[in-house]
């Protein structure tokens, strides 16, 4: 039986003006049972859609920060770097892949960033220029090695999360600037963190929308990262859509 092939969004380096991948993304999805493929950086959407008709699932993975474009926002200083093909690559990405043909999809980091803006939410340009309320204040961008944990996430009972890893919260590793202000009524929350950042939602209305704040792929080794990919995989691995 063929494994299910994922589609990985690339990594761009606009310095170096190339794509890249980190080979955690390809290890943990390689480890899970799953036949991964780096996508090219495209916006020509014919391509897009013939690509999201030949894969099982589609893996948003961490990068640039999202463009405040995306939730209708003007971008102020604190924002970093965008890449706006990027941006456009994955709307369709999602437009097509889920929204139309109901594929599984995986977000880490910038992954669901993107997903809560595209769909309606909103973020913090800068968690540690915006970011107001909540409970103790954290520090979401540590230093390597970036596989340690740096803080925990408390695990929302009732959800798929909550039932996948048995455990009402975790620690996690965490190297980010940005955050989610506010999630979109399509996603819930499935866990957060000590100062009340989203850190990880799912979308009921489809068969398999995840994503993490957190870095999964930095921390192979551990079991709940091993889940969350072979949750994901398994679920590539299911009948296709469209």
């Amino acid at each position: 039986m063929d494994k299910p092939l994922i589609g990985i969004v690339p990594l761009w380096d606009e310095e170096k003006s190339s794509l890249w991948m980190l080979p955690g993304y390809m290890d943990g999805v390689l480890l899970a049972g799953g036949a991964p493929v780096m996508l090219p950086l495209t916006t020509d959407k014919p391509t897009l859609e013939q690509m999201c008709r030949a894969v099982d699932g589609i893996l948003f993975t961490g990068g640039q920060d999202v463009s405040p474009i995306v939730y209708g926002e003007e971008m102020r200083e604190c924002c970093g770097e965008v890449c706006a093909r990027r941006d456009e690559m994955e709307s369709t990405l999602f437009s097509v892949a889920v929204t139309r043909l109901d594929k599984p999809a995986f977000g880490i980091c910038r992954g669901i960033q993107f997903l809560s803006a595209f769909l309606g939410g909103a973020l913090y340009q800068d968690l540690g220029t915006e970011q107001k309320g909540g409970g103790a204040k954290l520090s979401h961008q540590q230093k390597p090695p970036y596989g340690q944990p740096s803080h925990r996430v408390k695990i929302n009972p009732g959800t798929p999360l909550h039932a996948l890893f048995c455990a009402d919260e975790i620690a996690v590793n965490s190297c980010h600037h940005q955050g989610v202000k506010y999630l979109p009524p399509e996603l819930v929350c499935m866990a957060e963190a000590e100062d009340g950042l989203a850190e990880a939602a799912y979308m009921p209305s489809r068969k398999f929308v995840w994503a993490v704040q957190w870095h999964p792929e930095h921390s192979l080794d551990d079991e709940f990262s091993k889940k969350l990919f072979l949750s994901f995989v398994t679920a590539c691995s299911q009948p296709r859509g469209g």
